[in-house]
């Protein structure tokens, strides 16, 4: 098992080797969530020659502490509550509304930055690969999964280089296949797993 990688290119290669049974399927597509799954994302729809596209979905920062997730959203109106951050710091509900309005309509912002005028993405009946660079608490996969189920995936898996060991536990049941190459304990964060974790 890697101890870190050298950046979102290396891990994606590397992710790649662990998806390579869906090479060359026609009802394939990777996406990426913008904006560090979308490097590793290249990565791996460039090996599997797939196509490849992105699901945007905004994490709900805490305030005061915009890094920390109490929360994300997704396109289709899905939100994601992390119940032990909201209930721990005790965030009100007209809090946690006053920030999904603000992310909302930054949702819909980079949704035309980086689909254009493209028509809503498709994936029923595909088998979905979706891509981020890693997962700590989960909220932001957590909203992106709830929302491409509701669009009925043949087949749903979720490929990140790292994970939370906790975190994947508890959001393998939800999908057909989680893959991780690494799930290091204790979990220090996404960017301890990177040498070079710039965006």
């Amino acid at each position: 098992m890697r101890e870190i990688f050298r950046n979102r290119i290396e891990a994606g290669q590397l992710l790649a080797g662990k998806l390579m049974r869906y090479a060359n399927q026609p009802n394939v597509i990777v996406l990426g969530l913008p904006r560090g799954g979308v490097p590793v994302a290249f990565g791996v729809a460039k090996a599997l020659r797939v196509p490849l596209d992105v699901f945007v979905v905004r994490k709900l920062g805490t305030p005061g502490r915009r890094e920390l997730a109490m929360g994300a959203i997704a396109t289709g109106g899905v939100r994601v509550l992390n119940e032990e951050v909201v209930v721990g710091l005790g965030i009100p509900i007209e809090v946690i509304d006053a920030v999904t309005a603000e992310e909302k309509q930054e949702l819909k912002r980079r949704e035309l930055a980086y689909r254009g005028s493209y028509s809503e993405l498709e994936v029923r009946g595909k088998t979905v690969i979706l891509i981020d660079d890693g997962i700590a608490t989960g909220s932001t996969v957590r909203a992106a999964v709830r929302a491409l189920n509701a669009q009925h995936p043949a087949r749903f898996i979720v490929a990140v280089p790292t994970a939370a060991e906790s975190t994947y536990r508890e959001l393998r049941p939800e999908v057909d296949e989680l893959v991780a190459l690494m799930r290091p304990e204790p979990f220090y964060g996404v960017g301890a797993s990177y040498k070079d974790f710039t965006r």
